[in-house]
Formats: structure tokens, sequence, C-alpha cells
């Protein structure tokens, strides 16, 4: 795993994209990462880089509000899409993240693949379900992350996670993780190697 390590390692803030026209040449290889809200969608892109400040964390939730584009080579991306479902936002806000996100999935072609990120007690919301029939749609890989796994004993997580891959019937992938333990961390660079292909 020391290719994919080294990759991840080496990610940097990019730019923040408040409108399609913003977004960078459409080139080399991005793996999006979306979520409800709250889900813990920082806490795993900090974790997975092993940076603790990359992506803004907050108590808040709704705090990106935009596309931001990690670099971790001249060729590759990580890219952070704004949190949905979170209800303090206006209609017309919603609107306009849901078009930015939707845009951007169904027209990137350098796109490798889509984790979307839910709460391990609060998995399948209307949302969560939507963007992955959406990206299955799109034909995108996409992988499920069941993170905060650390809040449930081990009986709890399995159960989740059996119901989650019952949902998508083999269309994507699952796992459990837990930023503040590491768990599902090396199972997460699997997949990442697999979409970002480090060692071409």
């Amino acid at each position: 795993m020391t290719s994919i390590r080294q990759l991840l390692r080496g990610a940097e803030y990019l730019i923040s994209v408040h409108n399609r026209p913003q977004l960078p040449e459409d080139t080399g290889i991005e793996v999006a990462i979306a979520g409800r809200s709250n889900a813990g969608k920082s806490s795993l892109i900090n974790r997975l880089c092993q940076r603790k400040g990359l992506a803004r964390t907050s108590r808040t939730p709704g705090r990106t509000r935009q596309l931001v584009f990690f670099q971790l080579d001249p060729e590759r991306y990580l890219v952070d899409l704004p949190g949905y479902g979170y209800a303090a936002v206006s209609a017309d806000m919603k609107r306009h993240w849901q078009g930015l996100i939707r845009g951007y999935l169904e027209t990137r072609r350098s796109l490798a693949g889509l984790v979307i990120v839910m709460d391990i007690r609060h998995p399948l919301k209307d949302g969560d379900l939507q963007l992955a029939e959406f990206a299955l749609e799109q034909g995108l890989a996409l992988h499920i992350v069941l993170t905060k796994a650390d809040k449930l004993g081990h009986g709890k997580q399995k159960e989740a996670e059996t119901e989650v891959r019952q949902a998508f019937g083999g269309a994507a992938s699952v796992q459990t993780f837990s930023a503040t333990k590491g768990q599902g961390v090396e199972a997460l660079e699997r997949v990442m190697q697999a979409w970002f292909k480090p060692e071409d």
C-alpha cells in the first residue's frame, strides 16, 4: 500500500468551485467524496490523507458549500462535494448545490469513482439513495463508507453493513469506518488504489 499512502499524504488544497465554469481542466483522475452534512466526510478525508486540517471539520452542518479540490499529484485529485440534507439553508442554495453536484457527476470525464459517506447509525436516507441512484445511472463506480463505526458495537456494525449491502444489491461496495479509531482505513486505501492507480 506504500504508493497509495504516499499519494494521499501529498494532498494539498487546490481550489474551491462555486460554479461549473470555475472547474479545473477535465484531465487526469478524480475521486469525489459526498455525504449528508455531519456524516463525517471531512474527518474521513483528513484521516485518509493523514492531514488533520486538510478538510475543515465543523460542529456546524453544511460547512462545505462548494466543490473543494485537493491535488494529490499533477494528475490526481480528491474532490470534496457539498454536504446535502442540511435544513438551515435556503431553497435556492439547496437547488444551486444540487445542480452543481449533479452537473459535476454528469459531465466530468476524469471522475473515476464516487464515495458516499453515511453515518452508520442513520444510513440510507433519501438524499443518500437519490445520489447513489444518480451516480449508478451515470455508470460511476460507487463505494459506500459507513462512518462513526466506533459509536456501535461490532454486532450492530455488521447489521448496518449487511443492510446497506442488501439495499445496493452488489451495485456498490460497502465498508465500515471510524476516523477516530482508524478502523477501515486500509479497506478505503484499497479502493483508492484501484481508482487512482498510483503505480501508473
